[in-house]
């Protein structure tokens, strides 16, 4: 559930931030994917980190 959350969150950070450099459509697609892979890698840490301490 963090890693869907963080994902989303990522890819509008990305696209928001995108948007604000005045890029194009592809260049908002871009950095939305690319924010959104950063972010669902550090929820997966996350959640690993809250599973393993949850055993």
């Amino acid at each position: 559930m963090i890693v869907f959350f963080l994902a989303l969150l990522g890819a509008v950070i990305g696209a928001v931030t995108a948007r604000k450099r005045n890029g194009k459509p592809a260049d908002i697609a871009q950095y939305a994917a690319g924010y959104a892979i950063a972010f669902a890698i550090v929820g997966l840490l996350a959640t690993t980190l809250v599973h393993r301490m949850a055993i």
